[in-house]
């Protein structure tokens, strides 16, 4: 089994499809409702399959901080491509295969949005870092 992390991208992709071009505060509470009732059956079938590891929703606010040194870290708002804009939650999965990462994610993918269609929205795949390679 690999871990990996499916990672929600409302305004992210290589090209975004219609049914995802509008943001959730623009969805009709039935719409939002819809949506989430989606994300609870697929946790849950991924918790029967013993293929859950987590998942959350992420909050719109957010900072870059880095060590500066001495004193009050230096905190920004930009003018980065920030996650706050692009990523709206995570998953993290356990299963046998890239493939099954893969499947997973297109299924993700297809949860509804406005007018109860697929968002058909991109989900970033990525494994977690297993143990490093020993170099000699």
């Amino acid at each position: 089994m690999t871990k990996f992390l499916l990672l929600k991208h409302y305004r992210g992709g290589p090209k975004q499809h219609p049914n995802a071009e509008a943001p959730m505060e623009q969805w009709t509470p039935e719409e939002i409702t819809a949506h989430m009732a989606f994300m609870d059956r697929m946790i849950e079938d991924l918790k029967e399959r013993g293929q859950f590891v987590g998942a959350e929703a992420l909050s719109p606010q957010g900072a870059f901080v880095r060590y500066g040194g001495e004193g009050k870290p230096p905190v920004t708002d930009g003018p980065f491509a920030e996650t706050k804009d692009l990523i709206a939650g995570w998953m993290a999965i356990d299963v046998e295969s890239t493939d099954a990462a893969y499947e997973a994610a297109a299924y993700l993918s297809s949860a509804p949005g406005p007018g109860s269609k697929p968002l058909h929205e991109w989900i970033e795949v990525r494994p977690f870092l297993g143990e490093p390679s020993v170099v000699e």
